[in-house]
């Protein structure tokens, strides 16, 4: 049988493709706009993202604590004038480390400050280019897609450490010397 999977989410334990049951739009909206405990996955396959052993399911519910990251694979919301205005907006560089059980440090841009801002009502936040450290994503089929994302949408509450660099762009720049490549690399000091 055929399913179509439209979603990822990563948690610690495991990455689970499928079909998020209550969206109906965009997912960083419904994540937004989601206000129950459990996020429901219809034509689930989870990878354990140690072992890499794999299970199909029906039906999983994703405590919403347990999500880190999230992304879609077949954009059923798309605005195309919106995403144009998005992409002329200005962007900083992040490197952010996930609180829990999994080693996994996210990088890459966000609007500035996003990552701190959108009080009560927004619960995730969008990076776009990210790249995962703490997961071994090319050596894995199932987990190269997270590899392969132009953007995340990441779960504000479980990050722990949020490195900001758009004050050390701004001096960069200033000086003439903006090195942003090592930005996400751990060459920062």
């Amino acid at each position: 049988m055929f399913k179509l999977v439209e979603d990822l989410f990563l948690t610690d334990t495991f990455l689970i493709k499928g079909r998020f049951e209550g969206k109906h739009g965009r997912l960083s909206q419904a994540l937004d706009g989601w206000r129950r405990g459990f996020v429901p996955v219809v034509d689930a396959t989870l990878v354990d993202v140690r072992t890499r052993e794999r299970f199909e399911t029906p039906r999983v519910s994703i405590a919403w604590r347990e999500l880190i990251l999230a992304h879609e694979l077949i954009d059923t919301g798309s605005d195309h004038y919106r995403r144009h205005l998005v992409a002329e907006r200005p962007r900083v560089p992040i490197r952010a480390f996930v609180a829990g059980r999994l080693p996994l440090e996210l990088s890459g841009d966000v609007a500035p400050q996003a990552y701190d801002h959108g009080g009560l009502f927004q619960r995730c936040f969008i990076l776009h280019q990210p790249r995962l450290r703490g997961l071994e994503l090319e050596q894995h089929d199932e987990l190269r897609c997270l590899a392969q994302m132009s953007y995340a949408i990441v779960m504000r509450e479980r990050l722990s450490y949020v490195y900001d660099f758009s004050d050390l762009l701004e001096r960069e720049a200033n000086a003439g010397d903006a090195g942003r490549d090592d930005l996400g690399q751990g060459r920062v000091a």
